[in-house]
């Protein structure tokens, strides 16, 4: 079996002996304002630059057989050009980081990464690589452009017509300024939307690009608004709901930990684990005034602690203040009341059901 080489890898293999450790890009905390841009997500579209995203491929004849032993989820359930959400546990059974895998082939996939773990996520890839898969880091290569919200399809679809026949968590090849890009239909805002991938000096064009198409239906979006979009939609982030000495069953990940494929770095970690009254990730509604932040404590009717908030804020959707935290299974039922800590102050709660907000159906 050979690598079957697109003009994307091509491209990567020109290159190959410039890449270095990711440089570093921050994403800006807000443009307008956090509610504003909050808002213009949920209602037409918002515009992330996530270039700051960590990217690295994959590739050769256990390409495949390598990831599968990296990653808890199970490659074998997509086909080619379909994408996977996944992780990287360590031997614990904690979070090393979250992904998305885009597979290409059975020799070739790209892999998406946190940006702060990029590096750390590569060199964790080579230590662990049993296989000796080829495993390039490309973060300094590629630029990311996300585009999300009810109004995306429409405006991206103007400079790239083939989006539309994207379906959820699918990805595709074209060109754009006489290079290939990767447009893939995924996003982390709970809307609908794509993540563009290109090479990192053309990202500033495809942003402009963008911004002048969409018009008055399309608002730039930061840090911040992503934050507050993606807790409204529970999902974990890693630092927070995700952590190396938090077991991923109690992260919010149970879906993606596959226990009847083969052996994978963490699950004879998590096999014990599950047999446990472990705590799990849970949503939380504030019945009081008040903000809750990560790390506050939650205590049950008895006075008890039974837990601890992983995020909070209040959000501009539900306009109310909610939060996730990983709490005791027996205090975790829908509608259940607890008590969080606030500085002192005992803010009564309840748990509800997730996700907190779910896009309306067309």
């Amino acid at each position: 079996m050979t690598n079957q080489r697109t003009p994307l890898y091509n491209e990567h293999l020109k290159l190959k002996a410039q890449i270095v450790p990711f440089a570093g890009w921050e994403m800006p905390v807000s443009y307008s304002g956090i509610i504003a841009e909050h808002n213009a997500c949920r209602q037409s579209a918002g515009l992330f630059d996530v270039s700051h995203m960590g990217e690295i491929l994959i590739t050769g004849d256990f390409a495949e057989e390598t990831l599968q032993y990296l990653c808890c989820n199970d490659l074998s359930k997509i086909k080619d050009g379909q994408a996977q959400y996944s992780a990287f546990l360590n031997q614990q059974g904690g979070v090393v980081d979250d992904l998305i895998i885009y597979r290409f082939n059975s020799t070739k996939f790209l892999l998406c990464v946190n940006a702060s773990n990029a590096d750390n996520d590569y060199q964790w890839m080579l230590d662990n690589n049993k296989f000796k898969a080829d495993i390039l880091n490309l973060s300094n290569f590629y630029g990311q452009i996300a585009i999300q919200g009810p109004k995306a399809e429409a405006i991206l679809t103007k400079l790239f017509p083939t989006a539309s026949e994207l379906k959820y968590f699918h990805f595709l090849e074209t060109n754009w300024l006489d290079r290939p890009i990767l447009i893939a239909r995924t996003g982390y805002t709970g809307e609908d939307g794509f993540e563009v991938y290109l090479q990192a000096e053309h990202t500033a064009k495809l942003w402009t690009e963008l911004l002048k198409l969409g018009g008055t239906d399309i608002t730039p979006c930061g840090l911040g608004a992503r934050d507050t979009l993606r807790l409204e939609a529970a999902y974990p982030l890693h630092g927070h709901e995700l952590t190396p000495d938090t077991p991923a069953l109690s992260s919010g990940l149970a879906w993606i930990i596959k226990f009847n494929k083969a052996n994978f770095i963490g699950k004879d970690a998590l096999v014990k684990y599950k047999e446990t009254n472990y705590r799990k990730l849970t949503g939380l509604e504030l019945l009081e005034p008040g903000i809750a932040r990560e790390g506050t404590k939650v205590f049950n009717n008895a006075d008890v602690e039974i837990g601890h908030l992983t995020s909070g804020t209040k959000t501009p959707t539900l306009n109310k203040a909610i939060a996730l935290g990983i709490i005791e299974d027996k205090e975790s039922q829908i509608g259940n009341e607890v008590f969080l800590d606030i500085r002192g102050r005992k803010v009564k709660a309840k748990i509800t059901k997730l996700p907190f907000y779910q896009r309306p159906s067309n």
